[in-house]
């Protein structure tokens, strides 16, 4: 495995909060949640190379995928 680089990140204790339920809520400790939704975000911006990419994750809709679990499929149309 690379070498990890530890930093300081500053967060206000809300943002800190929702972050830490989140992790908890997919199994995370809060530094890996931080790093799958930088990973996540740089993948999506195009700026992560190839070899870095992170998978589709369950529960995550990809096109043409079924809605994330606790989600509700689209309104169908009714006109």
């Amino acid at each position: 495995m690379a070498e990890r680089k530890p930093f300081l990140l500053r967060l206000d204790p809300d943002t800190f909060t929702a972050l830490q339920r989140w992790a908890t809520d997919d199994l995370r400790s809060v530094n890996g949640q931080v790093e799958f939704l930088l990973r996540r975000a740089l993948a999506d911006a195009g700026r992560l190379p190839e070899k870095r990419a992170i998978p589709p994750e369950e529960g995550i809709q990809s096109e043409g995928g079924s809605p994330p679990v606790g989600g509700s499929p689209p309104e169908a149309s009714t006109t």
